[in-house]
């Protein structure tokens, strides 16, 4: 895939989220234009199917479709009230995953949701690993002032390396 046609697909995706309460969301019938569906009742074919996958990895289906009206202009001013679903990021990563992939979006929809899911778990990974090094550096500093109050106390190296054994077979049970 043209690597210019990534970089457009993935600003226009984004650009297309909203926002309410501080929760993220996408309008179905936008989303529909983004995946190259130009019908939508073929489009909501795809929505049920990523329905089902949402209630199947149990999930509850209506934190992630949301049935919703809007209005939309129809000519000279006039309007119309319209079905439509809001859907999380969630969702349109179940229904790009529903999707046809012979369409370019679906196929770029695919990527993008790959990609996204890896940059979670790399970033859930160096989170995980600031922590177990912020424990440690905790632990050298208590070994540490732990280390120095038995020394003020008179205790000698021998009566140290006990105190260490003991703590040890404490903490790791041997």
């Amino acid at each position: 895939m043209d690597r210019n046609i990534i970089v457009r697909l993935n600003k226009v995706f984004e650009d297309y989220a909203q926002e309410a309460d501080g929760i993220e969301f996408w309008y179905a019938r936008d989303l529909q234009v983004l995946l190259g569906y130009t019908q939508w009742r073929n489009f909501l074919a795809i929505i049920d199917k990523a329905k089902e996958s949402c209630k199947n990895s149990g999930q509850t289906v209506d934190n992630h479709f949301a049935n919703v009206s809007k209005m939309v202009q129809i000519g000279s001013e006039a309007e119309r009230q319209i079905d439509d679903i809001t859907l999380t990021r969630y969702a349109c990563y179940l229904i790009a995953q529903n999707g046809d992939p012979r369409k370019e979006e679906i196929a770029f929809a695919q990527s993008y949701f790959a990609l996204q899911t890896r940059k979670q778990e790399l970033i859930e990974e160096r989170i995980k690993l600031q922590e177990r090094f912020a424990a440690r550096n905790k632990l050298i500093a208590s070994e540490t002032e732990l280390s120095k109050l038995i020394y003020e106390r008179g205790v000698d190296y021998a009566g140290f390396a006990r105190i260490r054994s003991k703590g040890d077979e404490a903490l790791f049970g041997g």
